[in-house]
């Protein structure tokens, strides 16, 4: 998984006027935990974009003034209610021994023939939260949708893997199709349809309907 190196200052003091002072400054409070004590420290505020505006999943690399590296994972993030600036992280210290839960987004793969015949494609899961150690975690979970038919299901227990842990019930839905107004009997042999697809293989999913 790719890592995002976020710049810091370790904190002397961790009072309300010295945070109000950091925020002040452009630069966000944060807490490392996972450690043999929590580590305050502080970053520009630039350096999360990254990390924090992104559907992607991201492991941290903190490196401090002093020398010091951490490799970590973004736990918990506080937004200002009104103008949406970061006003604290935490974080949680990785260790190559130890399995962390993290969310990781869902990528479809394929072209789904009950969406060709008019079918309602549903997102159910744009992410799952997995629990692996840090070395296994995946950049993303791919679902292939190019054999789902109207009415069909993809459930997480077609996902499952030796590397990870998917922390969600094995009948939970991750992507259906559903019918609509305009759908059409979904019949295709299987000739049929390894001809379609192989005419449209490399295309992108089609656009979803999200439900979360």
């Amino acid at each position: 998984m790719k890592s995002i190196t976020i710049k810091g200052s370790q904190r002397e003091s961790v009072g309300k006027v010295s945070t109000k002072a950091l925020r002040n400054a452009g630069k966000v409070p944060c807490v490392l935990y996972g450690g043999e004590k929590p580590l305050h420290f502080s970053a520009e505020e630039i350096s999360f974009r990254d990390l924090v505006y992104t559907p992607n999943a991201h492991t941290a690399v903190i490196e401090l003034e002093d020398g010091q590296k951490f490799d970590a994972v973004l736990q918990d993030i506080q937004f200002h209610p009104v103008t949406d600036k970061i006003l604290h992280i935490d974080f949680y210290q990785l260790f190559n021994d130890k399995p962390v839960t993290m969310n990781i987004p869902v990528r479809l793969e394929g072209n789904s023939p009950g969406v060709r015949n008019g079918g309602r494609l549903l997102f159910r899961k744009r992410k799952l939260s997995i629990k692996a150690l840090p070395e296994l975690l995946p950049d993303f979970i791919t679902v292939d949708i190019s054999k789902l038919r109207i009415g069909g299901t993809i459930a997480v227990e077609t996902l499952l893997s030796d590397d990870f842990t998917i922390l969600h019930p094995d009948s939970t839905a991750v992507v259906q199709v559903k019918a609509s107004r305009t759908s059409v009997a979904d019949e295709e042999d299987d000739e049929e349809e390894e001809g379609a697809e192989g005419a449209a293989e490399g295309g992108d999913a089609p656009e979803a309907e999200a439900t979360e």
